[in-house]
């Protein structure tokens, strides 16, 4: 049997330039003004169930996911302003589910509750997504990724795309009974999450240059896709409604985007690029927190996060 010390059981030392292949999003933090209302539609509606909860003061803080998964937190707020559509900020968290029944049946919920607005669907060419609006104006992608090995290149570039397609045909052909009484019990989890910033190429010298993200489609007009390991995106950023927006006020919805990496060498590495930038950051040993251009909180953690670790932030 090997030893631990032995060389094949050595963990591979981080890039120091970039986040690991396993880099993968965590449960994203809205702010919002009524937490009975906003449970109540995330659960009819996307299926999610509460987690935890806990009281910060005057705060409650809920999360909600599916199984043992956190997907969301939920700050209750009152009294903030309602979201800004021209400020920075959420542009949509992308829920992502692992088949089309699975995604079917929660796109069959959210279209069935007046709560929601439908905004559109799109094929991705790297997968299929549909959008909707939830009650207190925060945007929700709901989505599955096509095999990678479907994923098409041009000239060393992921080729992504926005063609039609038809929710209704999509629902008559994938929608099962069966995966509508599942519900909450079909995994699910946060895919990614698409910003709304002031600039594109501050965004890239935070997101990328700083926190470790790879570009993977600069080409979208207004927008810049990025991730870890070759994923399609783990975040986007857009200045669509946004441009030349500044430090964001208080306000309902984004709180939190939160990074998981595979361990506390990965941390170290950041660490490394935030001072080498002389950007601050708080890290309390098995995280690193920090403040974007536009003041959205970002959590860099190691797994092993609970959901009451989520309520602590």
């Amino acid at each position: 049997m090997p030893t631990p010390t032995s060389p094949t059981e050595l963990i591979e030392p981080a890039d120091e330039r970039v986040l690991a292949p396993s880099t993968a999003m965590d449960a994203v933090t809205l702010h919002v003004g009524d937490l009975e209302a906003m449970s109540t539609y995330y659960a009819a509606a996307i299926a999610l169930e509460p987690l935890e909860e806990r009281s910060r003061g005057q705060q409650v803080h809920r999360v909600l996911g599916r199984g043992t998964t956190p997907m969301l937190r939920l700050v209750h707020t009152p009294g903030l302003p309602a979201v800004d559509q021209r400020q920075a900020g959420l542009f949509h968290t992308a829920f992502l589910f692992d088949d089309a029944p699975s995604l079917a049946a929660t796109v069959y919920r959210a279209a069935q509750d007046p709560r929601s607005r439908f905004v559109g669907s799109s094929d991705h060419l790297v997968s299929e997504a549909f959008y909707f609006t939830d009650p207190e104006g925060n945007g929700i992608e709901l989505y599955t990724d096509r095999d990678r090995d479907l994923w098409l290149h041009r000239d060393g570039t992921l080729v992504m795309g926005t063609e039609p397609l038809d929710p209704n045909a999509y629902l008559r052909a994938h929608v099962t009974q069966e995966a509508l009484d599942a519900g909450p019990a079909l995994a699910g989890r946060v895919g990614h999450v698409h910003l709304q910033v002031g600039d594109i190429a501050v965004a890239e010298a935070f997101y990328l240059d700083a926190l470790g993200f790879e570009a993977t489609v600069r080409g979208y007009p207004g927008a810049l896709f990025a991730s870890a390991g070759g994923y399609h995106h783990h975040v986007a950023m857009n200045v669509w409604n946004s441009r030349g927006a500044g430090p964001r006020a208080s306000t309902l919805g984004l709180g939190d985007v939160a990074v998981t990496v595979p361990g506390r060498a990965d941390l170290d590495a950041l660490a490394g690029r935030l001072r080498a930038r002389a950007l601050p950051y708080a890290d309390d040993g098995r995280s690193i927190t920090l403040r974007d251009p536009w003041d959205t909180q970002v959590t860099v953690s190691v797994p092993g996060t609970t959901t009451a670790d989520l309520l602590t932030r």
